[in-house]
């Protein structure tokens, strides 16, 4: 079985400043504002201030956000997030 694509998927938010998450397989976007991840369990958005990438190995797929973590959403494929990101507010 291949962790990284079977495995149980497991977020863990410590004091609302480190946010760890398994099962990552691509970093899709990210700012100082939010994060937009591809899991095994589909698309991860996570926003806040401040965040910033802390981790990242890529043969396991776990990361490391640090920052004051606001929230996260589990998205379904294709949709966009609800909140507007850095990129989306200046080519507006």
């Amino acid at each position: 079985m291949n962790e990284l694509t079977d495995g149980l998927q497991e977020l863990k938010i410590t004091n609302r400043n480190n946010l760890q998450l398994n099962c990552v397989k691509k970093v899709v976007s990210f700012d100082n504002k939010e994060f937009i991840l591809e899991t095994n369990k589909g698309p991860v958005h996570i926003y806040g201030d401040n965040l910033e990438l802390g981790s990242l190995d890529t043969i396991n797929g776990n990361i490391l956000i640090n920052g004051k973590i606001n929230g996260f959403d589990f998205l379904e494929k294709g949709n966009k997030t609800n909140h507007e990101s850095i990129w989306t507010k200046l080519f507006k």
